[in-house]
């Protein structure tokens, strides 16, 4: 577990979790820019499997944003495709409409930055996201990643392909 400030915490997904992904995949907002959707409770227990399967074969490490003491999950955040042996990961995530605009996804990405960091021994951290979408800028620029470029129809979403910003964080950089 990872303590955020107030009362939010990030923590392993549970199967008493699985009411959240299909609550994600519905949301057109998380359903814009995330690929692909988890349709039924049945299909997040399975997603969830996979969390706990990665994290075991130190690949993944995708962690619920909740409220502390074990509350609902309103937010997924975590590294993916992480490699340990060169050193870096790409970070992903989404809020439930309760998480936005609450700074709730601001400070995960800051928190597991360090912890990817600082505990993982990681170097190189990624943050991609659709060029028209300048929430996630936002929340790049504030976590310390530096703009390094657009990647021209690199990411798959809904309505087709998009271009696709990379900010990065590297060892010694200041999170923010």
């Amino acid at each position: 577990m990872l303590p955020l400030s107030g009362d939010l915490e990030l923590r392993p997904w549970r199967a008493d979790d699985a009411d959240a992904m299909p609550a994600a995949g519905q949301d057109p907002a998380i359903r814009q820019w995330n690929l692909p959707a988890v349709g039924t409770r049945q299909e997040a227990r399975r997603r969830i499997d996979r969390m706990h399967e990665r994290w075991h074969a130190e690949t993944g490490a995708i962690w619920a944003v909740a409220r502390a003491g074990g509350g609902a999950a309103m937010g997924l955040i975590g590294r993916h495709d992480i490699d340990l042996a060169g050193g870096s990961a790409e970070i992903v995530y989404w809020a439930l409409p309760a998480a936005r605009g609450t700074g709730a996804v601001g400070e995960a990405t800051k928190r597991l930055s360090r912890w990817a960091l600082d505990d993982l021994g990681l170097h190189r951290l990624r943050l991609c996201h659709s060029v028209a979408d300048p929430t996630s800028c936002r929340v790049a620029e504030k976590a310390g990643y530096a703009f390094e470029g657009a990647m021209r129809g690199a990411l798959l979403h809904a309505d087709g392909w998009h271009d696709q910003h990379l900010h990065a964080l590297v060892q010694g950089d200041p999170v923010a």
